[in-house]
């Protein structure tokens, strides 16, 4: 029996393990990574077994330091509600074959929602919430496909996007430069804005003995211990995007409005921060 625990919160799900995989992943049932709110790659996410989270665990064990609650097992779930979970699997198929009504009204763009296939919604208070799902293919060995999600192994969100931004220009069903537009208006600039937010109204803290202020004291140091007081929000946690913001909106000519949301970000970041120095870097930095 194991414990699964999803980055900064503290809600354990109890879960079993019946075999393993070369992977670097986690395979469990989609309502088991939907109630984790991760998805099947396993990213960040944590598994504890349950013996060790009941006998060697204890709250008196964690330090009172910011955020010591987070990443910890305080509350367990032992019975998974489908009701309750993310309602994003509610979406799924759980069909055996698809019918021949899905390929025809593919042949004539029609949108998803005209035609009907047995989604796990349906079978929401009912026993098929559990038990008797379809799938459309085996394989005789998990091993064969991907075994590490290419979003662990490159490195920097640019290299993440620019791979993202590739593949969407290759597929003919997708509108690469609306995929441009929500990766913008979904993570990059509420990231921006909302750290933006945080860096002028955060504390600052004592990097000795974690005391923290709503201001600097005057003499620049801990009033407490004379330690070093530093910020808790970093100016790289605030401008990590902006870049790749304003290339993706210039390379995909993202709609007018955006743009200018964007540059009004930045001018908001040049007068807290300050202008960096003039220099001439090509699109190919960021998505050549």
């Amino acid at each position: 029996m194991i414990v699964g625990l999803s980055p900064h919160t503290s809600a354990g799900i109890v879960g079993r393990i019946i075999g393993f995989s070369k992977t670097q992943g986690m395979l469990a049932s989609p309502l088991y990574h939907c109630i984790m709110r991760r998805d099947a790659d396993g990213d960040e996410a944590t598994v504890i077994l349950l013996m060790d989270a009941l006998l060697n665990f204890s709250p008196k064990l964690l330090s009172n330091h910011r955020g010591a609650t987070q990443d910890e097992p305080l509350v367990l779930t032992s019975v998974i509600l489908p009701t309750e979970v993310d309602d994003m699997v509610f979406d799924m198929d759980i069909v055996w074959r698809y019918p021949l009504e899905v390929y025809e009204a593919g042949l004539q763009y029609k949108p998803a929602y005209e035609v009907k296939i047995k989604t796990l919604k349906d079978e929401l208070g009912k026993e098929g919430q559990y038990e008797g799902w379809g799938f459309t293919h085996d394989t005789s060995d998990f091993n064969k496909g991907v075994r590490c999600s290419s979003y662990k192994t490159l490195p920097t969100m640019q290299e993440k996007v620019q791979r993202q931004m590739a593949l969407c220009e290759k597929l003919r069903a997708v509108d690469h430069h609306d995929v441009a537009r929500l990766v913008i208006e979904r993570h990059f600039i509420r990231d921006i804005k909302g750290n933006l937010r945080k860096f002028s109204q955060q504390q600052f803290r004592c990097v000795a003995c974690n005391e923290k202020f709503r201001r600097p004291p005057l003499k620049g140091n801990c009033s407490k211990c004379n330690g070093k007081i530093i910020f808790t929000i970093s100016e790289g946690s605030v401008i990590k995007y902006l870049d790749p913001s304003l290339s993706l909106a210039e390379k995909y000519q993202l709609p007018a409005y955006l743009v200018q949301t964007l540059d009004l970000a930045k001018q908001m970041i040049e007068l807290n921060f300050g202008k960096d120095k003039e220099k001439q870097e090509g699109l190919g930095k960021w998505f050549g």
